[in-house]
């Protein structure tokens, strides 16, 4: 038992963002309705001089101190971070393992984290349930930035984050060993709508170039956990009508590349921050599976007005994968 009285297996998302930038990202709305997402300004267009551009990283389901090659990982990450002078780096969840953190002083934290993602591109912010998302990690690493839902705005994209774990039905009927923490959750059914009602609207409202999701679970996959069938039934239909471009995942431990084969949606899977699980992969289930990889690597992105760039990374940073898309074109692979 630790500090915040038990522990979880919730996947807060995560935003790792540059400490040269000095505050790491700026609320802009003030008081939030239940059913609206916090907004949140990504200041990095005043400390660059190109803003017509952004790049970053997405790694997922990484936090086992260094073993399962997370730390040959976050090496590559620096090396490629440095070389694309990335605005910051996504976390699609599962950041520390087996269960989060037990509580604020935790040292898995450090160990998994801060002792970890040392290199100067990688001088940035992220968490995991209560603990995860208590305030107080900000001062032991400040880079550390972490919510359960929200919306970053930056110059040419919108990145939408989404609690998906309250989604999954055997959470809750059944849990098996795991205890999870349902504060602020609670009753899930209300939680979900408003959630689902404040993304759509967000999604409506937003003019920006690219709308980019973040989820720790897969909407499309064939590795482990599959499709996530209640996001099938509640998720997808919401980003198929507003045009997101890109919905970006964890939680299967491998890197894929699989584009909807009803709209413009690429379903992008970086959970290969440490240990990924060989051979697990559903041959029957290939209709849009572009690219899968079942070892350990990440993920960047590099975006333009009119152009994005994805590529896939070994533990070695051997490109394994590239996506390059093209806006008001059509998506070329």
């Amino acid at each position: 038992m630790g500090d915040l009285g038990g522990t979880s297996s919730l996947s807060p998302l995560c935003l790792w963002i540059p400490v040269f930038i000095g505050v790491a990202v700026v609320c802009m709305t003030a008081n939030v309705s239940a059913d609206e997402l916090q907004r949140l300004e990504h200041p990095a267009a005043v400390n660059k001089a190109d803003t017509s551009s952004l790049s970053f990283l997405i790694i997922g389901d990484w936090g086992r101190k260094g073993t399962y090659n997370q730390s040959q990982v976050a090496f590559q990450m620096g090396r490629v971070g440095d070389r694309l002078n990335i605005d910051f780096v996504v976390s699609t969840g599962d950041n520390f393992y087996d269960d989060g953190l037990t509580g604020i002083h935790d040292p898995a934290f450090q160990y998994s984290f801060s002792d970890i993602y040392t290199a100067n591109s990688l001088q940035k912010q992220w968490g995991d349930v209560e603990a995860q998302l208590n305030p107080f990690l900000h001062n032991i690493d400040h880079r550390w930035f972490c919510q359960r839902s929200f919306i970053l705005h930056t110059e040419i994209a919108e990145f939408f984050f989404v609690d998906t774990t309250p989604f999954v039905d055997k959470y809750f009927l059944k849990p098996k060993d795991h205890k999870y923490d349902w504060r602020g959750v609670l009753p899930r059914d209300k939680y979900l709508s408003n959630l689902l009602k404040g993304l759509e609207t967000a999604l409506r409202d937003s003019t920006a170039k690219w709308k980019i999701v973040v989820g720790h679970h897969p909407v499309r996959s064939i590795g482990h956990h599959g499709d996530t069938k209640e996001l099938l039934t509640h998720l997808l239909p919401i980003l198929e009508a507003n045009n997101v471009d890109m919905y970006l995942n964890g939680h299967d431990h491998c890197l894929e590349h699989i584009s909807s084969t009803s709209s413009q949606i690429q379903f992008l899977t970086s959970g290969g921050g440490s240990k990924a699980w060989k051979g697990d992969i559903d041959k029957n289930g290939k209709d849009g599976v572009k690219f899968y990889y079942d070892g350990q690597g990440f993920m960047s992105v590099e975006l333009e007005q009119m152009n994005a760039k994805v590529v896939y990374y070994d533990i070695f940073a051997k490109v394994l994968h590239v996506l390059n898309l093209s806006k008001g074109l059509h998506y070329a692979i």
